[in-house]
């Protein structure tokens, strides 16, 4: 490295994010993580252990993928090399192949490349790779926000470790905030201060990117002018307008969020989409966990919904599948087309006052005796307890139905299931009902 170059990346160091700046450099100072690189975890004892094989880390943005790779450099005794797909061209691997063959041929030492976004290479790219991860020439580590058993190379895939990175917790952001206050790498040489409020508010807001936090906290570090006693105050209104979010009353744990998540169901209930659909938004600005939401709407398409359109619990379904597969921000757009469905549906919740009902019958009253034909008939010396005798089969009679009991003695003429007159139930209201005049 000459004196230009050295110039250049150290003015680089003291220039850039904070976010990049505060990267840990050990495992001790990973915060989160710690189904997979806690103490005694798979991972955190090959990386001590110098034992890292080919690895790819799948997770959202800000969760610790390059700081993981990075803590793999520094504390392994391998060369580290770092490419970034959506740049790199077959040059620049046969350039990193060439030096790893060379460092492995002359000092004995390992090679690991670390591919940022590795999904981004199209499959000859990744083919390319392919035979030089499996002599060993280079220990592989790739990142991708995308998930691996659909964007990265069959090949590839069997040949590395999966590792998925799960989204920081609010106390994991707020703890890596308070550190960057106090630490000369952040802004502990600066004397800037942060409220309790501002910093739980940034926590929040960054729905587990710790890269947002710090790059919004260090925005209003730089942008506001010192009070008289020359610290930097970072209030919430200041870490409010430099996440370019407005300040909304809702606390995941609070009465908030009960009261708008009730708002929301009741909205559906109502078949009111409008407000519906507005409640939404409000648990999406707010940094609501979309899963959470999606199971919601799940249970409003059978509680609320039920049998007049059967299809309603379909869509809810699927919303919370495409949820998991897409994420935000495209996931907002599948949880709207399901709220809308759901609230405009026709309503029924007679199979939820169906199932209640009979489970009061079930703690209530006396246990009735199961019909003997209606008994298990399949096993030896089923017949000669009288077992499964005299059962009538529905597919034997015309229109594949006979009449026949079927509760016990105790609650025949019950009826737990009292069918509504609105959409897809009102047809089954008129069926059920032309059944039970043929009787």
């Amino acid at each position: 490295m000459d004196l230009f170059e050295y110039a250049r990346r150290d003015m680089l160091e003291k220039e850039a994010p904070l976010a990049s700046r505060m990267r840990p450099h050990t495992l001790d100072e990973v915060v989160g993580q710690d189904h997979i690189i806690g103490p005694g975890r798979l991972l955190s004892r090959a990386i001590l252990a110098d034992r890292v094989g080919s690895l790819i880390l799948y997770g959202p943005p800000g969760t610790g993928k390059t700081t993981i790779a990075q803590v793999i450099a520094n504390t392994t005794g391998s060369r580290f090399v770092q490419i970034n797909a959506t740049t790199a061209g077959k040059k620049d691997m046969e350039e990193a192949v060439s030096k790893a063959r060379t460092a492995l041929g002359t000092e004995s030492r390992k090679t690991i490349l670390f591919v940022d976004e590795i999904h981004r290479f199209n499959k000859a790219q990744q083919d390319y790779l392919l035979p030089f991860v499996e002599d060993g020439t280079v220990t592989l580590i790739g990142a991708t926000t995308e998930n691996p058993y659909f964007e990265v190379n069959r090949a590839l895939v069997s040949r590395s470790r999966i590792f998925e990175l799960k989204p920081l917790s609010k106390e994991d952001v707020s703890q890596l905030l308070r550190r960057s206050l106090t630490d000369p790498r952040g802004l502990g040489n600066m004397s800037v201060s942060a409220d309790d409020d501002a910093i739980e508010f940034l926590a929040d807001i960054a729905n587990g990117d710790a890269r947002t936090a710090l790059n919004a906290l260090e925005l209003g570090a730089l942008t506001t002018m010192p009070s008289e006693d020359g610290v930097i105050h970072i209030t919430i209104d200041v870490a409010s307008e430099c996440i370019q979010k407005r300040v909304l009353g809702y606390d995941r744990d609070g009465d908030n969020h009960y009261d708008t998540i009730s708002a929301f169901i009741k909205s559906m209930r109502g078949s009111d989409p409008d407000a519906a659909v507005y409640y939404l938004a409000r648990m999406l600005y707010a940094g609501e966990d979309i899963r959470f939401i999606a199971r919601r709407i799940i249970i409003c398409a059978s509680e609320d919904v039920g049998n007049a359109d059967p299809d309603a619990l379909t869509v809810a379904v699927s919303a919370a599948q495409a949820v998991e597969r897409i994420g935000l921000p495209e996931a907002q757009i599948i949880l709207s087309q399901a709220v809308t469905y759901i609230a405009c549906a026709p309503k029924s919740n007679a199979a939820c006052n169906a199932v209640f009902k009979a489970m009061d019958a079930v703690k209530n009253e006396p246990t009735g005796g199961i019909p003997p034909y209606l008994k298990d008939a399949h096993y030896s010396g089923a017949k000669d307890l009288g077992r499964g005798l005299s059962y009538k089969y529905p597919h034997d009679y015309p229109g594949n139905y006979v009449n026949q009991q079927y509760l016990p003695d105790e609650l025949v003429g019950r009826q737990f299931y009292e069918m509504s007159d609105n959409g897809y139930e009102k047809g089954m209201k008129a069926w059920m009902n032309r059944l039970r005049q043929r009787k």
